[in-house]
């Protein structure tokens, strides 16, 4: 009896082992296929994986297809997979078949329990419904290393494929930050699993010049170092390094496309070779964002004779059918100064410096056009006259685009409220520092590359969609990647899919799939975070804390300071506080994996008392340092102060040049109206309230206010202190941001800016 009761024990324990060991995952369940297919049935039955899966490979070219499907696979299965002429079961085929009438990039894949075949006419198509195949597999098939305990099944399905847009891109900006071969490698990895064929690299700019020209040593020797918080900012590729990122990119079927800017953002490049600027220089590479005034002269023939061999060497690393040459943000000014430029009006009978622009742009596509490359730009170009065979993408706004495609020009669409991923995608208090915008994913998601007030028969010339990616605010590779994904996969479903097939619920739900596909290749994606209070509040009696999220995900807290895990608390209702608390929340999606902690420290206090002092003057009382600095420790070796009185901006004129730093600090008091809890809001170094340092910014991008607090004040003179640095940080200027203060009562809607005559002192 009791052998019987332990094989009974020992059954059950193998099933319930069984049980989990077979376990479908939440997000493994149903068909999550990204960009969804023009048309998808699901059939009964599954087609099961194994070690004894044959490929049948046929066609030329599809061995290659098979190689790369065959080599992925064997990763994440340990299934080593024959190849094989014929097979009559258990196998997965593989056709390459210009005779199908299949369009360039179209395929067909039918899934039933015996068999799996994909058709297409070229290797591209092939492609495409090889990595469709991959996603019906359960997620972990993107392991880099091998998983146990999973049922490799295929769900039986049809599929017929093809994509709405022939240009579905990314743009990458490697010049304000540097990022490495391999992580340019890693990104076209993840792009050819959601059918993106352009990678668009922005090669040269104001900030860098990051390709190797031999010609031209200089310009990677000098133009591709700048001066970062005092440290040197570098890095470039070499053109066998161009060759190894474009060869990689084509195994995938992504085209590579590079950016040689003209005539502006070409300060790096007038660094290394002043000659070739109006005014013969010297420049320093720029070490702040935004626009430089000094771009390549148009009057010297000189110019024309460097680019073009800039070209000569480019065009032999890209085989690419496109050029890109940039042409935006090329301010006029030095061309109105500088006698060559007015020559050049003259002699060329042009108007003015917008057409001598045009000019300029189509010089460089004659160069080009003997290369047999046809050449894109954004949209400025269109400025005083479009050159003949060039295509634009247009990104302020949809307006060029639509200029453009109306006079017979081929256009990407590529607006910024829609498709710049250096937009922040949550809220700016709680989100990494970002350049500004804001454009969720959704926004992202619901774009329309088509305008309406296109003209049905236009429709033709526009190419797709990209997003770009601008790196000022991308000081890390992780952080790239936490701007562009997932937002490029929702641009990819609209390069790919059929306007009327998008459903952006649809989209998050399969999502959850696809994120645990990123998690397999480490890309740091996007999670959204709990939004709506500040981090550091103030409270007399008590409070209510109210969370919510760009999209629907749930959300998990504590109060006892520690560590919040998907067994805390659910977050359901608004928050009740009435002490001093440590609020710790963090979001977490279907598969488990969880957000970045917030933290919002409550703080019950007594009001701060009003000091009683005589203060009868409008202004602050302002010592000023010169000197370059990057931190408030730093402000004790100062031994020599200026002192003044500011009563209004004028005063502070030393503090508002950043190609002259310095240090300024700010006293006096502030008049409370009445008693009651104040928020401030500073992009200040560091801001004193009450004889508290309330908002500390040391050590952070200056930008968009990130560490609001609030405080308990008593009606009265308050003192106010406030410490202003003025430097270069990130590539952001203290200096743009001026002194700038921001208060409210917390039971007011909106803040007021407070200004030096608003303070006594």
């Amino acid at each position: 009896m009791k052998k019987f009761i332990s094989y009974i024990f020992i059954a059950l324990l193998f099933m319930a082992c069984n049980e989990k060991t077979f376990e479908v995952k939440v997000y493994n369940k149903g068909v999550n296929i990204v960009p969804l297919p023009v048309s998808l049935n699901l059939q009964e039955g599954v087609f099961k994986l194994n070690k004894k899966t044959k490929l049948v490979v046929n066609g030329d070219g599809a061995k290659t297809v098979a190689d790369f499907f065959q080599s992925k696979v064997s990763y994440s299965t340990g299934f080593q997979l024959n190849m094989v002429e014929s097979a009559t079961k258990n196998f997965i085929s593989m056709n390459v078949d210009a005779s199908s009438g299949l369009a360039d990039e179209a395929y067909t894949l039918k899934v039933t329990p015996e068999t799996v075949k994909i058709v297409a006419s070229t290797n591209r198509g092939l492609f495409y419904g090889m990595q469709t195949l991959l996603q019906l597999l359960p997620a972990e098939i993107e392991s880099p290393t091998l998983v146990s305990e999973i049922n490799w099944n295929i769900p039986a399905v049809t599929i017929e494929d093809e994509p709405r847009f022939k240009w579905r891109g990314m743009m990458l900006d490697v010049c304000r930050h540097f990022y490495p071969v391999d992580f340019v490698k890693k990104q076209i990895d993840v792009l050819a699993m959601y059918k993106i064929n352009k990678l668009h690299i922005h090669l040269t700019d104001d900030q860098g010049w990051r390709i190797e020209i031999k010609k031209y040593p200089k310009l990677t020797e000098i133009g591709s170092k700048r001066i970062d918080e005092g440290k040197e900012h570098g890095g470039f590729y070499t053109q066998d390094q161009i060759k190894e990122i474009v060869a990689y990119a084509a195994e995938r079927y992504i085209d590579v496309i590079p950016e040689i800017e003209l005539p502006g953002h070409a300060l790096a490049a007038l660094t290394a070779y002043p000659e070739y600027s109006c005014s013969g220089g010297p420049f320093k590479v720029r070490n702040v964002w935004g626009v430089e005034a000094d771009i390549y002269c148009a009057g010297k023939e000189e110019t024309f004779e460097f680019i073009e061999n800039i070209i000569d060497e480019v065009v032999t690393l890209f085989p690419s059918e496109y050029f890109h040459i940039g042409g935006d943000e090329a301010p006029k000014d030095k061309w109105k100064e500088c006698n060559l430029c007015q020559a050049r009006i003259k002699a060329e009978g042009l108007k003015d410096e917008h057409e001598l622009q045009s000019y300029f742009v189509q010089r460089v596509e004659k160069m080009l056009l003997a290369h047999n490359k046809k050449m894109i730009g954004w949209d400025e170009i269109l400025e005083g006259g479009l050159a003949e065979s060039a295509s634009i993408m247009s990104w302020r706004g949809e307006k060029g685009g639509i200029t453009a495609a109306s006079e017979g020009h081929d256009v990407v669409m590529t607006p910024g409220n829609w498709v710049y991923l250096d937009h922040y995608q949550g809220d700016p208090k709680v989100e990494p520092v970002a350049i500004g915008g804001y454009t969720t994913l959704e926004e992202s998601y619901e774009y329309e590359p088509i305008p309406e007030a296109l003209d049905k028969d236009k429709a033709k010339h526009i190419l797709g969609t990209q997003g770009n990616v601008w790196s000022e605010y991308m000081y890390t590779p992780e952080l790239l990647e936490y701007r562009v994904y997932p937002r490029i996969i929702a641009l990819a479903e609209v390069g790919w899919t059929q306007s009327e097939k998008k459903d952006f619920s649809s989209f998050v739900k399969r999502m959850d799939n696809q994120f645990v596909r990123l998690d397999q290749h480490n890309i740091n994606y996007h999670i959204p975070q709990p939004e709506g209070p500040i981090n550091n509040i103030a409270i007399t009696d008590g409070t209510t804390l109210e969370f919510t999220t760009t999209r629907p995900i749930d959300m998990y807290y504590t109060l006892d300071g520690t560590e919040p895990g998907l067994n805390s608390t659910k977050y359901s209702t608004p928050i009740s506080v009435d002490n001093t608390t440590t609020v710790k929340i963090r979001t977490a999606l279907v598969s488990g994996k969880m957000g970045k902690v917030r933290t919002i420290n409550v703080v019950k206090q007594e009001p701060v008392k009003a000091v009683k002092v005589i203060a009868k003057n409008s202004g602050l009382k302002l010592k000023i340092a010169e000197g370059e600095f990057y931190s408030t420790k730093e402000i004790a070796r100062i031994n020599k102060w200026e002192e003044k009185v500011a009563e209004e901006y004028k005063a502070t004129n030393k503090l508002f040049d950043y190609k002259n730093p310095g240090v300024g600090i700010f006293e006096g008091y502030l008049d409370i109206p009445e008693d009651g809890i104040y928020q401030f809001s500073s992009d200040m170094d560091e801001l004193y309230v009450g004889g508290t340092l309330l908002i500390n910014n040391d050590g952070e991008v200056k930008r968009h206010s990130r560490n609001d607090a609030s405080i308990a004040l008593k009606k009265g003179l308050q003192p106010i202190k406030m410490v202003y640095i003025n430097n270069v940080y990130g590539g952001w200027p203290q200096a743009w941001n001026g002194i700038r203060i921001n208060y409210k009562n917390v039971n007011d809607e909106k803040f007021t800016e407070l200004k030096p005559e608003d303070f006594l002192y």
